[in-house]
């Protein structure tokens, strides 16, 4: 229950949750960072977990000093580059049993379906694309390496995807965070921008319980 309370916490009060990493030292600060976009991005069983957010709210400590903004590009860029890297790795070696178990609860017929359909329709920029949309941000990258693409291929992408992904989140909460209406509604900005990223994974699961 410690890594859900955990994830719960910074979904609740994100700047109450990265001011305690921060005044742990920063180790606990930019490893916390890493941690979740590594996670998100490269582990197949964690979809849900809060990239976008994350990255904008850390631009804001950044713009406040609590981060150093190079550090905090650098420590994303890396994350989301290995995350990447690693689902890749692990759809091509454990892929098809992961998807015959059927033990991955968020690994459903539909998301999976939504991937592939990404996937196919466009090629190796999905790879690129895919990072914007999160659940398609994980399972993409899985499927690709599942289905055998090319592994110089998929880094191309995955380095131009993972830098442009993190270094726009990240710089919108860095210019934008100090704006006074921005700091007296952040927990819901964030909130919106969860919502707004997710919206789109939404309306696919209700067109194909639709299309049925």
């Amino acid at each position: 229950m410690g890594f859900v309370d955990f994830i719960m916490n910074l979904l609740r009060d994100p700047r109450a949750a990265i001011a305690s990493w921060i005044a742990a030292g920063p180790v606990m600060a930019y490893g916390c960072v890493f941690l979740i976009i590594f996670i998100e991005t490269g582990v197949v069983f964690f979809p849900f977990l809060p990239g976008d957010s994350l990255l904008f709210a850390s631009g804001f400590f950044a713009q406040g000093g609590g981060f150093n903004i190079v550090a905090l590009l650098a420590v994303a860029w890396v994350a989301a580059i290995l995350g990447d890297q690693c689902n890749f790795m692990i759809g091509h070696f454990f892929g098809k049993k992961i998807v015959e178990s059927g033990k991955v609860k968020a690994m459903t017929p539909e998301r999976l379906q939504k991937s592939e359909a990404f996937l196919q329709k466009w090629g190796h920029l999905a790879i690129f694309l895919g990072r914007f949309f999160p659940f398609i941000r994980t399972f993409v990258p899985f499927i690709a390496g599942m289905g055998g693409m090319h592994w110089r291929n998929f880094v191309i992408f995955n380095v131009l995807g993972g830098i442009t992904w993190s270094t726009l989140f990240t710089l919108l909460g860095y210019f934008f965070g100090g704006i006074p209406f921005v700091q007296e509604h952040f927990e819901l900005l964030i909130v919106g921008i969860v919502l707004v990223s997710v919206i789109p994974t939404i309306v696919g699961l209700v067109k194909a319980k639709l299309s049925k």
